[in-house]
């Protein structure tokens, strides 16, 4: 039976930096629900919003003292109940992010947890008992550097952090903890939330003698200090898929809601993520457009393999870029960032669309005091600053790009007067307006949104595949003219949109222009 996230593109939005409507620099929720026109123009048919809950701020969100309230930097409840509402006045899916894994350590659970051992909520955490020379209890590596154990000075144990140490991780083998948050997804679904994404689902289950993580030998000093050792025993344990099994199971409690999982894991660990009878998450997050290189034999290759690694009723879905990622414009260029947004939209499965991708926003500069994210000052040689794929979304050409009328939290690009919403929207040829094409074509096309897949061949750098039984996209992944080489039933077909220029029409050509995507309907 077809669900609508078959047929739905999500848009992904960092609340802190889509719109401001305080002025204090900072998104909220009002912001969200006044540019929900915008998103029906462009033509997604969901939004998934990253944190939205109470939250000291020490990882912007992802440390949730309250599961249950708005963060008053985003506004209210009655804020969120509005923009919910109008959300699927306009047809809009509204998907939250789930952060199960951690607590802030401001949380009322943690409070009582660390205030003694005897305490009703100790085993809700992970303690453990310093090593025999008084150290963290194993060689566990925080995702954001340094050892993964804090040791508590007033009941003489180490609790595990996965990430910050004011990120205390739960612990999930406590039926308890279970009950507690499958309760909160209850809170959020009586609400009318369509779903959720759950955060590093793959971390959930620890490894229950809490061995030591072999050595990864192919670390190098310079490299993120989490990479210096083998994640075999902290993440991505075997009982994981029951504790997932049971968050579907609350999920299935109400009709037609989905549940996405953050994984980066090799293909072959990631689809196991479906479930023995496809009743793990109906989508395990792909990230392998994200750190894939960019040739055509190997983009090729690697959506084979993963459409061949989909079990049975499996649903495919597909990411370009997100919050921790740097941005495909930054990554490929701004002409490839053309051709990557057709690959991302054309593609069998649900496709994740992230805030100002479809703008071509590309890598922002960000001076060492203006900073924020606390990996990168935590290792500021090793990591991915997030902070450049985070910064604000560029509307118009008025101070602060129309984001907001005081300064915003982070730097916008040095070419936000052009590259924003207003201007682009009145460029027909503009990277906005082959979004706006794109997604409709992809609306109006079955085939695009559920038609099989087929590689038609690689050659050079040209990509081309098969949707259905009579479209077919050709990708030049070079900045150099190749020839097309198609089926004759397609090579005497039309053309349904160009990427380059983001137009329609005419006969297929002979050869593909450089940095140029063609949808073809076949005669």
């Amino acid at each position: 039976m077809s669900k609508w996230w078959h047929d739905a593109a999500i848009y992904q939005i960092y609340p802190r930096s889509f719109q401001d409507t305080t002025g204090d620099g900072v998104g909220d929720l009002t912001g969200i629900r006044q540019r929900l026109g915008y998103l029906r123009d462009l033509g997604v048919g969901a939004v998934w919003l990253s944190p939205i809950f109470q939250s000291p701020m020490s990882d912007f969100g992802y440390d949730i003292s309250d599961y249950c309230a708005i963060d008053p930097l985003f506004g209210r409840m009655e804020d969120f109940d509005a923009l919910l509402a109008d959300a699927h006045d306009q047809g809009f899916k509204l998907l939250l992010d789930f952060v199960p894994n951690h607590t802030s350590d401001q949380h009322r659970w943690f409070q009582e947890s660390r205030s003694n051992r005897s305490n009703s909520k100790r085993h809700w955490y992970i303690w453990r008992e310093p090593a025999s020379d008084g150290g963290p209890p194993n060689n566990w590596v925080s995702n954001f550097g340094g050892s993964a154990w804090e040791f508590d000075e007033e009941t003489e144990q180490y609790y595990y952090h996965a990430f910050l140490q004011e990120q205390p991780d739960l612990n999930w083998r406590n039926p308890e903890v279970r009950a507690a948050m499958s309760d909160t997804l209850r809170f959020w679904l009586d609400k009318g939330v369509d779903g959720f994404r759950v955060d590093v689902i793959w971390h959930l289950i620890k490894d229950e003698q809490f061995r030591d993580n072999p050595p990864n030998p192919a670390w190098e000093p310079g490299q993120p200090e989490i990479d210096r050792f083998l994640q075999v025993h902290s993440a991505d344990q075997p009982h994981v898929r029951e504790v997932i099994a049971e968050l579907r199971d609350v999920i299935e409690e109400y009709e037609n809601r989905l549940l996405i999982g953050e994984i980066y894991l090799p293909v072959d660990r990631l689809v196991a993520y479906y479930g023995g009878s496809n009743d793990g998450v109906h989508l395990p997050f792909n990230f392998q457009l994200i750190h894939a290189p960019w040739r055509a034999e190997r983009l090729g290759e690697l959506i084979d393999e993963y459409e061949r690694a989909l079990p049975a009723g499996g649903w495919p879905n597909w990411v370009l870029s997100n919050h921790d990622q740097l941005r495909i414009a930054a990554r490929i260029g701004p002409a490839q960032a053309r051709v990557a947004a057709m690959l991302l939209l054309t593609l069998r499965g649900t496709p994740t669309l992230y805030y100002g991708d479809e703008l071509g926003i590309d890598d922002v500069t960000i001076p060492q005091d203006r900073i924020r994210d606390p990996w990168a000052k935590n290792e500021p040689d090793a990591s991915f600053n997030r902070d450049r794929a985070r910064t604000p979304m560029q509307w118009t050409a008025a101070p602060h790009a129309g984001f907001s009328s005081g300064e915003p939290w982070l730097p916008l690009t040095d070419d936000a007067a052009e590259r924003n919403v207003a201007c682009q929207g009145d460029q027909p040829h503009s990277i906005l307006s082959l979004h706006r094409a794109l997604l409709k074509v992809r609306g109006a096309v079955a085939a695009l949104r559920t038609g099989n897949y087929a590689r038609l061949g690689v050659s050079g750098p040209v990509l081309s595949y098969r949707r259905g039984e009579n479209i077919a996209i050709a990708l030049n992944l070079s900045d150099v003219a190749a020839p097309l080489d198609l089926p004759q039933r397609f090579a005497r077909g039309e053309v349904l949109l160009r990427a380059a220029c983001a137009t329609s029409g005419g006969a297929v050509p002979d050869e593909i222009g450089p940095n140029e995507g063609l949808i073809i309907r076949a005669r």
